[in-house]
């Protein structure tokens, strides 16, 4: 079972290979597909003049990083390491918020950063002195749900995430240039809209003292029928209203349907009706979003249970009972030794993984625009065993 990406030509030289020929596990990040996505970022950049970001929380894969500089404005980070990363691999502008700052860790932090966002007007003074000409911001909460998933929700009751406008005072606002919301998760620009109606209602009053206003995350910009017309409209007309600049940091969007995960069957298990396939991936280690959302992956190839002919369960390799991947429908019956590929696992997975079990990280690679392969990072033992003491 091969994913259906176009294979060419046996390679011999370069280190280039084909897709099918690469190791298992493997996440494999399409430059094609990620080169679509960066176009339609700049595309908005070009013709609003907001500035667009790198989440590194979604994609820290600096190996793109060079390819992505020539797109976006600069990276986003959530603490020291990604701020550190940011800077030292794509270079533009680096920002960081988080809920809260290490001590220890701040005089790095704001050596590295342009803009810091702060959580609370506790973290504000706290360190304010210590920012080094970086331009100051405060992380605002519009209490103003538009999403389900209660786990990415920070507008749900009682959040630890941004000042909601009952807390706020002008007279804390010394040094601050710019405001910061992030309420999204996989959304369109329609909720963005109702987002910056709340924004402007309970702190519009604000907005006329600042330079900038970061919309944060969660944009969906990359999907296919997102309303772009509306997010560009939504930019303007806080720039047009208020004098600011605008930022945005997707995450997501930069890396959308740009990955894939191989994997390959290693047993098969029978079981009160059910065919588990044992696969050499896991999605608890590889993916822990399937769990965690939850979320069914895409895979080639496949359909809903029944849908075709034979059905599966994919499971992983490691001792947690619940750690499969979901139920899965093929055409043709699935062996020991076939392979399968996973849709979107660009995302949340390289930036997630872990070694439970002492499973083996997956290797990394690239597929060319041209459909050439090349590894660019592989895992072993000493990568697990650091990870330790």
């Amino acid at each position: 079972m091969g994913a259906s990406l176009g294979y060419r030509r046996e390679p011999d030289h370069g280190g280039l290979m084909e897709f099918n020929h690469l190791p298992s596990p493997c996440y494999v990040v399409d430059e094609g597909k990620l080169i679509n996505n960066l176009t339609v970022l700049k595309q908005v950049q070009d013709d609003t003049g907001c500035k667009i970001l790198l989440a590194q929380k979604a994609f820290s894969m600096f190996a793109e990083y060079p390819l992505m500089r020539n797109y976006l404005s600069g990276t986003t980070a959530s603490s020291l390491f990604e701020a550190r990363l940011g800077a030292e691999e794509m270079g533009g502008e680096t920002h960081i918020f988080s809920p809260a700052f290490k001590d220890s860790n701040f005089d790095e932090i704001a050596s590295l950063c342009r803009h810091i966002v702060f959580n609370s007007f506790a973290q504000l003074e706290k360190y304010k002195g210590r920012c080094k000409g970086s331009s100051i911001g405060l992380r605002i909460n519009p209490e103003c749900s538009t999403q389900d998933h209660g786990i990415y929700d920070p507008c749900t009751s009682g959040s630890r995430l941004g000042i909601i406008a009952s807390d706020f005072s002008s007279e804390l606002l010394d040094g601050v240039e710019g405001l910061h919301f992030h309420t999204l998760c996989e959304q369109g620009s329609d909720d963005l809209a109702i987002t910056l109606m709340a924004v402007e209602e309970k702190f519009g009053k604000w907005l006329f003292q600042m330079k900038w206003l970061n919309f944060g995350g969660g944009h969906h910009i990359t999907r296919p029928g997102y309303d772009i017309a509306l997010l560009e409209g939504c930019i303007r007309h806080m720039q047009k209203k208020y004098g600011l600049e605008v930022y945005l940091e997707p995450g997501e969007a930069v890396a959308l349907n740009a990955g894939y995960l191989i994997t390959e069957v290693l047993d098969i298990v029978e079981n009160s009706g059910v065919t588990n396939l044992i696969l050499d991936s896991s999605a608890a280690c590889h993916n822990p979003d399937v769990l965690e959302m939850p979320l069914r992956p895409l895979l080639e190839g496949s359909g809903k249970p029944a849908e075709k002919a034979y059905t599966y369960r994919l499971a992983s390799c490691t001792c947690l009972a619940g750690d499969i991947f979901g139920d899965y429908s093929f055409d043709n019956p699935l062996g020991v030794g076939d392979r399968l590929c996973f849709n979107n696992m660009a995302i949340y997975s390289m930036v997630k993984n872990n070694t439970f079990n002492g499973i083996q990280l997956p290797t990394i690679a690239v597929m060319e625009e041209g459909g050439d392969c090349r590894i660019v990072k592989s895992f072993g033992y000493e990568d697990f065993k650091t990870r330790l003491s």
